[in-house]
């Protein structure tokens, strides 16, 4: 494993554990942050306009890093620069329009980040759709296998020289328990073939996060990048706005007929954002990742044997796999 210098995420990271059992109740992402000093340093958060990348972007504001926020709305993102301000007097934040739906967009975006930020010390993938109804994006990818982890795959490929630079960097990607509803079918990963089932087209596109983690950890460790996979809990924000009464139902029941996938925490109290951001900003931040990587996160720890991700999401071979379908897709969608 390569090791993180002490020029890099070594000086930034939080030496305060945040082990909710510890505590009476879910941490929120900013007392993960308190006493973290991330000045000088830079952090790009993807769907920082709402819910858990708004929550991020506040606590990473408040250690004096320079936030980059991105995100597809431009009034959004205007709203949540302006709210992150007023909350945080001294932040120092830029915007940049961010439509993962389109690898054109990405590029464009990826541009604009780069010449904001030489260097990248946080890259937090946390954008993301839900049960959605289908579609396609720009590229003709299923929409939330082409938003949730081909766009990221993309903006991360172009941004790693920013995060090699750094001397020491940290990758986040968003995942969640909804992987356990399906593994990616790399034989027909926009559903061309299949009749399409949003909840297990959901699914694979959060195992694609934990895998593309898996093969990001193993490509780019030994240049002090580690990457991590990150389950935020059940999240009361605006994900769930494809979700009718009848889908909540067929969601449960779906659960509830397979006992492989009890782990789905769908019927579980909701947690809200500040605490369902504690995680991924944990990740970022806590020196107790500094030299592990390729981990999967969830009540800012590294879960176990026990609570971790089904074997298919940290497989080393599928993980090598879904990175060259993922590198022919983006290709074949040009430059």
């Amino acid at each position: 494993m390569g090791t993180i210098s002490g020029s890099g995420m070594r000086d930034i990271v939080s030496h305060e554990p945040c082990h909710i059992d510890e505590v009476t109740s879910a941490p929120t992402a900013l007392e993960v942050v308190d006493g973290v000093d991330l000045t000088g340093k830079v952090c790009v958060i993807t769907g920082a306009s709402a819910g858990l990348g708004r929550e991020s972007a506040r606590a990473l504001a408040t250690t004096g890093a320079h936030v980059i926020l991105a995100a597809r709305n431009r009034a959004a993102l205007a709203d949540t620069e302006a709210w992150v301000r007023a909350e945080v007097p001294d932040a120092k934040t830029s915007t940049v329009e961010l439509d993962l739906t389109s690898l054109a967009a990405v590029r464009s975006a990826a541009e604009a980040i780069s010449a904001m930020a030489p260097a990248i010390h946080v890259l937090m993938n946390n954008a993301g759709v839900m049960f959605t109804p289908f579609g396609r994006t720009t590229d003709g990818f299923e929409m939330q296998f082409g938003t949730n982890h081909l766009g990221h795959f993309e903006l991360t490929h172009l941004l790693e020289p920013q995060l090699g630079a750094a001397g020491g960097a940290r990758i986040v990607n968003l995942s969640s328990d909804g992987h356990r509803l399906a593994d990616v079918n790399l034989d027909d990963p926009n559903w061309q073939h299949r009749e399409y089932d949003k909840f297990a087209a959901y699914g694979a596109s959060k195992t694609a996060n934990i895998l593309h983690a898996v093969e990001l950890d193993r490509r780019l460790r030994d240049r002090a990048i580690r990457a991590y996979a990150v389950h935020p809990g059940v999240v009361a924000t605006s994900l769930a706005r494809h979700m009718s009464r009848d889908d909540f139902t067929a969601l449960t029941e779906f659960v509830s007929s397979d006992p492989g996938q009890q782990k789905v925490d769908v019927r579980r109290d909701f947690t809200m954002p500040e605490q369902g951001a504690a995680t991924q900003v944990w990740a970022a931040v806590s020196s107790d990742l500094a030299d592990v990587g390729s981990v999967y996160l969830a009540d800012c720890r590294i879960q176990d044997d026990q609570g971790g991700p089904a074997p298919y999401a940290t497989d080393a071979a599928h993980a090598v796999r879904l990175w060259e379908v993922s590198e022919r897709l983006c290709t074949s969608a040009g430059h």
